[in-house]
């Protein structure tokens, strides 16, 4: 509750800046499975409103983006949200879900259903835990490793967790997004 206190004149800046650069909603939910169901994630919104149809209307894009599920250079994010993103500001709004029990601090990623497919027989072990704010793949390469690197870092995670791992992870966690490492 503090740090949405603290951190209250961030996201109203945050949340004008979004405004003005592309109008509402300011405040994206990315629909994502959990340790219990499937809940909305929040973020500050990054992409254009028509961020689907720019996908869907360019084959290469698709191709990269069912790939990988992720863009390198994607062309539907806004100006503000490249900054919002290379900082990671635009995840903030899940301090929200960590105070309703919905994600933690630090934990493996968030994963859409789709996505989840993608783990195989590891899905129930990543559905044993709570997706985290932060996590190991975010300190140990972020978008730069492929998506398979992310699954095992994710698997990793859970299978050695352990307090002190995560409280490393808590304190590289600005450290790497201050240097804008692997941030895309």
């Amino acid at each position: 509750m503090l740090l949405l206190v603290v951190l209250a004149p961030l996201f109203a800046l945050v949340a004008i800046l979004v405004f003005l650069d592309d109008g509402l909603p300011v405040i994206y939910r990315r629909r994502v499975v959990g340790e219990k169901s499937e809940f909305d994630a929040f973020k500050f919104r990054t992409m254009r409103r028509n961020a689907d149809e720019i996908l869907n209307a360019n084959l290469v894009l698709r191709t990269e983006f069912q790939r990988n599920f992720k863009l390198k250079n994607d062309p539907r994010v806004t100006r503000i949200g490249g900054f919002l993103r290379k900082l990671s500001i635009d995840e903030l709004p899940q301090i929200v879900n960590v105070l309703i029990g919905q994600m933690s601090l630090v934990g493996p990623r968030m994963l859409t259903a789709a996505e989840l497919e993608k783990y195989g027989r590891d899905k129930v072990l990543l559905l044993s835990v709570k997706p985290g704010m932060t996590g190991y793949w975010q300190v140990n390469g972020r978008q730069d490793v492929s998506y398979e690197e992310r699954v095992k870092m994710d698997i990793y995670y859970i299978e050695h967790w352990s307090l002190p791992l995560d409280l490393k992870i808590l304190l590289m966690t600005p450290l790497k997004v201050a240097r804008g490492e692997g941030a895309h």
